[in-house]
């Protein structure tokens, strides 16, 4: 008699696991210990796989291939290398870090390998990622051409991002790096929030999802944790998990809006790493694995032909330096950067973005011809303003000589005003555009509120394009 049971899909994520088991195992053994790095003979492996080295008091440490070279094998530990002896089997898994995800990942905190740090129950992935993955192929991406909402005044009108954009925030230490984030983290109109604390203060990481993100932010967000304290491996892993998790909710179609803070620790972190695996330093210090690993982690994100992740990178200005390698690098890479000033800082104008010294390389395409030209008119006015500050400051420029500056002097205060902005201050882009409609005089038509505002600045190929390819 033929059973009536229908329920063998129970059974995939079961096969999927005895599929992927590796029944060959390779060992080796530790032959030293050498600060961050671990050499072992053996076991076979490849550059990023991931080995489990047996301690003598019976637990297990996780590890990564960082480094080869004839028989030695070199490797850096996810853990405190303490009780490590010569002599220790390693055991390597056959595959690299693989990140488990699923729709259950919203409202979670994960460490640098994609699994629960928080007191919740544990995640059941639907299925695993890759932590290292290919960028999507440029010729299949969709085009940037709808406007998201941050909630950030400022950002919304004079540096208007797209769905897909990516985007650098430029500070130095105290400026404002991660209440910015958790601003835009709060009020985006995006899907999903991924989140990713690279190097962060153990003491930041609860203030942020408590105090900045909170409830309702954390119900749509994805929280991805490498403390300051923890292996460089660590700091560095946990940025590719959480590209990998933005990847997975891009797959399924969502919009989603990926942060990482920062970009400067997790060179940082592959500086340690590449210095103990006998790089030569180049630039600062920095190895060139560094230089190459960059623009890899940040050409993975943007549009795909399913969805979107627009990210915001931060990035550590040391010493306000805008020259430094690492600025330079990331600079180049994104598609616009966001400038904060520590003197506007020190004025309480927050947040502290300078408008002039910022970019968003793609707000044309994103919108409307009137809103450009309000945004234009307050930038003339802030630069006719900033040229001579120094002469209006000291009383030396007397009204009258130009028309243009008598008229940013009148605006500067109104100018200010709306581009500071509270940090719990909810600023839809309905209330934005009609504050920048009332400074400039510039009438904004409601059209130009919607999200796709932009691709009326479209040729006709170019929204058929889009069309086809969303089908």
């Amino acid at each position: 008699m033929r059973s009536s049971y229908t329920g063998e899909f129970n059974f995939s994520k079961y096969l999927e696991k005895v599929n992927d088991a590796d029944t060959i195992h390779y060992i080796g053994k530790v032959t030293a210990v050498k600060g961050l790095e671990i050499e072992s003979e053996g076991p076979r492996s490849v550059i990023g796989e991931m080995c489990t080295i047996k301690l003598p008091d019976g637990t297990n440490l996780l590890a990564e291939v960082v480094g080869l070279e004839e028989k030695i094998v070199r490797l850096t530990a996810f853990g405190n290398t303490k009780g490590i002896e010569v002599g220790c089997e390693v055991i390597g898994s056959g595959s690299v870090l693989k990140v488990p995800v699923g729709k259950s990942l919203l409202g979670r905190t994960v460490d640098a390998t994609g699994h629960a740090c928080d007191d919740g129950p544990e995640i059941v992935p639907e299925k695993y990622y890759p932590a290292v993955a290919d960028p999507p192929d440029p010729m299949t991406r969709l085009p940037v051409n709808r406007r998201i909402q941050t909630g950030v005044r400022a950002i919304d009108s004079m540096l208007t991002i797209g769905k897909g954009q990516r985007v650098g925030i430029f500070a130095g230490s105290g400026v404002g790096k991660s209440t910015l984030l958790s601003m835009i983290a709060r009020n985006t109109n995006a899907d999903v929030n991924v989140i990713g604390l690279i190097g962060e203060r153990g003491r930041e990481v609860l203030d942020f999802i408590n105090r900045d993100l909170g409830e309702e932010g954390l119900k749509r967000s994805v929280v991805v944790v490498a403390t300051s304290d923890q292996p460089s491996i660590c700091r560095l892993r946990a940025a590719y998990v959480c590209t990998a998790i933005a990847e997975y909710f891009r797959d399924l179609g969502k919009d989603v809006t990926l942060m990482l803070d920062s970009v400067t620790r997790f060179a940082q972190a592959q500086r340690e790493i590449g210095l103990a695996n006998g790089e030569p330093p180049a630039q600062k210090g920095y190895p060139p694995s560094v230089f190459d690993m960059i623009p890899k982690l940040l050409e993975r994100t943007g549009t795909n032909d399913k969805g979107s992740i627009t990210a915001f990178y931060t990035v550590l200005v040391d010493s306000d330096d805008m020259n430094d390698p690492i600025v330079d690098k990331v600079r180049g890479t994104l598609d616009g950067h966001i400038v904060l000033d520590r003197r506007l800082a020190q004025a309480y104008h927050y947040p502290a973005i300078d408008v002039l010294a910022s970019i968003s390389r793609l707000s044309k395409r994103v919108t409307g011809k009137q809103t450009q030209k309000a945004c234009g008119l307050v930038r003339t006015m802030m630069a006719s303003y900033a040229e001579r500050e120094t002469m209006i400051t000291a009383g030396i420029y007397q009204k009258g000589n130009s028309p243009e500056v008598d008229i940013a002097i009148d605006k500067h205060d109104e100018i200010e005003e709306f581009l500071k902005q509270e940090e719990y201050d909810q600023c839809t882009i309905e209330d934005t555009l009609n504050k920048l409609s009332v400074l400039t005089g510039i009438e904004i038509p409601e059209e130009e509120y919607s999200e796709n505002a932009g691709i009326n600045n479209q040729s006709v190929a170019q929204i058929v394009d889009t069309l086809k390819k969303s089908e």
